[in-house]
C-alpha cells in the first residue's frame, strides 16, 4: 500500500511573499512618476546647456508660474485618468468658471465675491453633471466630455455676446471684493529672492492633498479600483459612481481656481479662452507616468509632467528660438515620455 505523504509547509517566513522586504531599487522603479523625473532632469540641464537666462532666480520664478497655471488642473485630470476617464471640457470649463464669475458680479453690481461663490457652484455643478450623464448612460467619457465641451464653448461665446455685447466681459476692477479676490487667486510673494505667483502655492497645496488622498484614505484605493476595473470594484464593495462624480467635481473645483487667477490677473475674459488647453493637461498626466487604460499613475507625477511643459515653454524664449516649434518640442517630448514610462514599468515587473 502507497502512503501519501502531505508537503510540509515552510515554516520560514521568507517564504510568504507578503512578508517579503522590498529593496529600495525596486520600489523606486515602481514608481510612476520616475520616467517624468528623468525627463524633467533631462529637460532642465538641456536648456540650462543652451539658453543662458535659464537659471536666473527671475527665470525660475517664471517657470514654476507656467507651470502651476497647468499643474493646478493637471492634478484633477490625473486623478480622473487614474479612475478610468477622461474631461475634454477642463479647459473651456476654466473659462466658464472666469466668465460666470465676472458677468454675475457685474451685471448685479455686487460684490465681487458673490459672483466667485455662484462661480464654484456652477463649475462643480458641471463636474456633477459629467459623473451623473457617465454613470448613468454608460457612455464613455469621451462622447460625455466632448458634449460637454461643445455646449460650454457655445454658451460662453454666446452669452457673453448676449450681456456685453461683445466676446470679452466688462471689467470689475473698481467692484468692492476685487483687491481681496485678488490677494488670493492672482497675488505675489517673494521667497528666498525668486518672485512667484500664488498659484504656485495652490499647485503645491492641490498636488500635496491629491497625493495623501490616493496614498493614505479609502478614497484613494477606490480611484485606483475603478480605473483597474470598475465591474470587479463594485463587486467588492467601492462605490464606483460616487466615486467617478466624485472625480469630475474635483476637475470642477481646480477649474474654478484655475479661472478665477484668470479673471483676477488680468480683469477681463476672453470668452474664447481655453479650447485646446485640456489636451495640454492631458499630456502632463500622460507624461506623469498616468496610463490611458487607467489604474495607474500619481499627482506627483502629474506635478513634474507639467513643471516638464513649464521649462520647455519658457527654456525656448530664453534660449531665443522660434516659439512656432514649442508644439513639436512638446509633442516630443509626451512620445520620449511614454516610452521611457513604459520601460520603466517593464523593468519594475521583471524584478517584482
Amino acid at each position: 500500500m502507497t502512503t501519501t505523504v502531505p508537503p510540509v509547509r515552510s515554516e520560514d517566513p521568507s517564504a510568504d511573499e507578503r512578508l517579503l522586504r522590498v529593496s529600495p531599487l525596486r520600489r523606486l522603479l515602481g514608481r510612476p512618476e520616475l520616467g517624468s523625473v528623468v525627463g524633467a532632469l533631462a529637460v532642465f540641464l538641456f536648456f540650462a546647456l543652451v539658453a543662458d537666462g535659464f537659471l536666473r532666480a527671475s527665470s525660475f520664478g517664471t517657470v514654476l508660474y507656467a507651470a502651476s497655471t497647468i499643474g493646478i488642473m493637471a492634478v484633477p485630470v490625473a486623478l480622473l485618468m487614474i479612475g478610468g476617464e477622461f474631461d475634454l471640457s477642463a479647459g473651456v470649463l476654466v473659462t466658464s468658471s472666469a466668465l460666470i464669475s465676472s458677468m454675475f458680479s457685474f451685471q448685479l453690481t455686487t460684490n465681487v465675491w458673490v459672483g466667485v461663490l455662484v462661480s464654484l457652484l456652477v463649475t462643480v455643478a458641471i463636474g456633477v453633471f459629467n459623473g451623473f450623464m457617465l454613470t448613468r448612460t454608460k457612455l464613455p467619457s469621451f462622447i460625455i466630455t466632448l458634449g460637454t465641451f461643445l455646449m460650454l464653448t457655445g454658451l460662453n461665446l454666446g452669452l457673453t455676446k448676449l450681456i456685453s455685447g461683445t466676446v470679452s466681459t466688462k471689467t470689475i476692477a473698481d467692484m468692492e471684493g476685487f483687491g481681496s479676490a485678488r490677494a488670493l487667486f492672482a497675488s505675489q510673494l517673494t521667497l528666498g529672492g525668486v518672485e512667484l505667483k500664488v498659484t504656485v502655492l495652490w499647485w503645491f497645496g492641490l498636488v500635496a492633498l491629491a497625493t495623501w488622498i490616493l496614498l493614505r484614505t479609502r478614497a484613494g484605493n477606490w480611484v485606483f479600483a475603478v480605473g483597474g476595473g470598475p465591474e470587479a470594484a463594485r463587486a467588492v464593495g467601492v462605490p464606483v459612481r460616487a466615486t467617478k462624480t466624485g472625480l469630475y467635481m474635483g476637475v470642477g473645483f481646480c477649474a474654478w481656481v484655475s479661472g478665477q487667477h484668470l479673471l483676477f490677473s488680468f480683469d477681463v475674459v476672453q470668452s474664447g479662452e481655453g479650447v485646446g488647453n485640456e489636451l495640454i493637461y492631458i499630456i502632463a498626466a500622460v507624461i506623469g507616468g498616468c496610463l490611458i487604460t487607467g489604474g495607474y499613475g500619481s499627482a506627483i507625477g502629474a506635478a513634474v509632467g507639467a513643471f516638464i511643459f513649464g521649462m520647455t515653454s519658457k527654456g525656448i524664449v530664453y534660449a531665443e528660438w522660434n516659439p512656432d516649434w514649442f508644439k513639436f518640442f512638446l509633442g516630443a517630448m509626451l512620445l520620449l515620455a511614454t516610452l521611457l514610462n513604459a520601460w520603466v514599468r517593464k523593468r519594475a515587473e521583471a524584478t517584482a
